[in-house]
């Protein structure tokens, strides 16, 4: 694995350090590590520490078209006519099953597209309590005008689909729209990405290197790509939300959207992408970790492995003190979260100075401009590009994915910490992110 190679290296680098010091820093380690690898559990775009096995990848990799199916709710609905045309070009849907009257609007409906992951749920009993609270919070607010359908989407394994399908009989029993459920296979559609994205993981990617499996953490950079022309827009999203208004208001922001904006995101509310003066970031490692900060202690080793598997822009700001990049609103630039996103097909195929950046040129001369090093797959890949061309970007108001998270309010930035989670006004929709609980109200 990429992470433990990259620990294995800096191990190497402190060596010399004493004992306890080596086991002040192993417990440092040890605790980020948790933190990225179990403490979320989460099931989102956003963190490609949660890989999908290459085994299952190679998995009938000859395919060339997604596999997408239609929700089989058990309904006393009479069977419809043939789907719209715009619905059957969505990757192909399988013969297998067929739309129910009601849940599938006919070829004169307006479609609004919504797409989620939704692999590894079977196994996760956190991932499918998440996924109860945001369907029953978006069934419960969501209201649709006649001719409207909204379209769900799910990114799945085969054993997650099965469960998906008995969960969604149930969540969607209440709703009083149209709707339809499409799901994806994951295999294929990760073997359409990875030609795509494969050069920028390196720096995007909790490891080293380009795994096969992680390119579906990149699916919104490249969904322009290899979705039908006929589907122009979709709001992506991760499944530890919880809706408090009518997600038919989100896609309103698509006509808000200023010349240029290919994608609608929210800013990051945590100091993800902030580094101070390598004295102040490695006083506030230091404090993280319990570990003092008088010579000869190992703080300098701290802020190297920290620097290197958490924090992105950690040697531009420190080579450019007085940048904008990486500090807090309203007057920096925190970077993007990507756990909602507004995604203007049609616009990302349109701009010419998007599909630029996605060449492997580009993304290593941008990379190299910022010395940037991420971990969080496409938010990475958006808060980057975000730095030099804001044109990109329409920010979404911080109500419609406030998130919850405050683990770096404990972790070393509480001094600044409410600068970055501050958000005024209402809230749409709750973000758990980090197991974070959500609100009742």
């Amino acid at each position: 694995m990429g992470f433990l190679r990259l620990v294995v290296r800096i191990m190497g680098r402190i060596s010399t350090f004493r004992s306890y010091q080596f086991a002040l820093l192993l417990a440092a380690v040890l605790a980020v590590a948790a933190f990225y690898y179990f403490g979320s559990e989460r099931q989102n775009f956003s963190s490609t520490t949660k890989r999908i096995k290459q085994t299952q990848s190679t998995h009938n990799t000859n395919r060339n078209d997604a596999d997408l199916t239609v929700d089989t709710r058990l309904s006393p609905k009479d069977v419809s006519e043939e789907q719209g045309e715009e619905q059957q070009d969505v990757g192909g849907v399988s013969e297998e099953f067929r739309p129910r009257k009601g849940e599938i609007g006919g070829s004169g409906d307006q479609h609004y597209h919504a797409l989620m992951m939704f692999t590894k749920v079977d196994k996760s009993r956190s991932l499918q309590d998440k996924f109860r609270v945001a369907m029953l919070s978006m069934v419960k607010h969501g209201e649709f005008m006649e001719g409207e359908v909204l379209v769900l989407h799910f990114v799945s394994d085969p054993a997650s689909k099965e469960l998906g399908e008995k969960m969604l009989q149930e969540f969607l029993l209440d709703a009083t729209f149209k709707y339809e459920v499409l799901f994806h296979d994951v295999v294929d559609l990760t073997h359409k990405l990875f030609p795509i994205v494969e050069a920028m993981q390196k720096y995007f990617s909790a490891g080293s290197g380009a795994y096969y499996s992680d390119a579906i953490f990149f699916l919104s950079v490249a969904m322009h790509q290899i979705m039908p022309e006929s589907l122009t827009r979709i709001v992506q999203l991760d499944l530890d939300l919880k809706y408090r208004t009518n997600i038919r208001d989100l896609f309103k922001e698509f006509d808000r959207f200023p010349p240029g904006a290919v994608i609608g995101i929210t800013r990051e509310m945590q100091p993800v992408y902030r580094v101070g003066t390598l004295a102040g970031q490695g006083a506030a490692l230091a404090r993280a970790s319990g570990t003092p900060t008088c010579p000869g202690t190992p703080g300098p080793a701290l802020f190297l492995f920290w620097a290197a598997v958490l924090h992105t822009f950690w040697q531009y700001r420190k080579e450019n003190p007085r940048t904008r990049v990486g500090d807090p609103p309203p007057e920096g630039l925190p970077g993007f979260n990507s756990g909602v996103m507004l995604l203007d097909l049609g616009a990302m195929r349109e701009s010419a100075l998007y599909n630029q950046l996605l060449k492997p040129s580009n993304v290593a001369k941008l990379a190299d401009q910022y010395r940037f090093r991420g971990h969080l797959g496409d938010q990475d890949f958006f808060t980057m590009i975000g730095m030099e061309h804001p044109e990109l970007f329409y920010p979404l108001a911080c109500g419609w994915n406030r998130q919850l998270c405050t683990w770096w309010r404990d972790h070393g930035y509480g001094d600044v910490f409410q600068m970055y989670y501050r958000c005024e006004g209402l809230v749409y929709i709750y973000h758990g992110n980090c197991n974070s609980p959500i609100p009742d109200y």
